[in-house]
């Protein structure tokens, strides 16, 4: 029996399963708003990326120590904080995706293997 026929057989059971998820009143996030986040996480390890060469070639071609400062202040450690910032945002946005891929296979089988169980029972009942 495959699965698509066992879902078919109970629909009281998948009715069931749907007013329970209603009644919980989830607020579902947006895929949109994640997979901005993430074009965000990884524009902002791009650009820190950038700042900080940038800011390391500028402090390495100039010999005022005043200048250097700058340099170091506004490129390379603005462009580690990006680096930093657009990391986490990648990592987060990254693994809450693939949690959740992870979190529906886990509810599907163990779905197919309840009704394989339930299945088996049921057939060793019967005479």
């Amino acid at each position: 029996m495959t699965e698509g026929a066992i879902v078919e057989n109970q629909p009281e059971r998948v009715e069931s399963f749907t007013q329970e998820i209603e009644s919980l009143k989830l607020k579902a996030s947006s895929a949109e708003n994640e997979k901005r986040l993430l074009f965000l996480g990884v524009l902002a390890l791009v650009a820190g990326l950038a700042l900080a060469i940038l800011g390391g070639i500028q402090v390495t071609n100039n010999t005022d120590a005043a200048n250097q400062r700058a340099f170091m202040a506004t490129g390379t450690f603005l462009g580690i904080a990006l680096i930093i910032f657009g990391a986490a945002l990648f990592v987060r946005f990254s693994l809450a995706r693939y949690m959740r891929f992870w979190l529906i296979r886990l509810i599907h089988e163990s779905r197919a293997n309840t009704d394989r169980i339930v299945e088996a029972i049921e057939s060793t009942k019967q005479p």
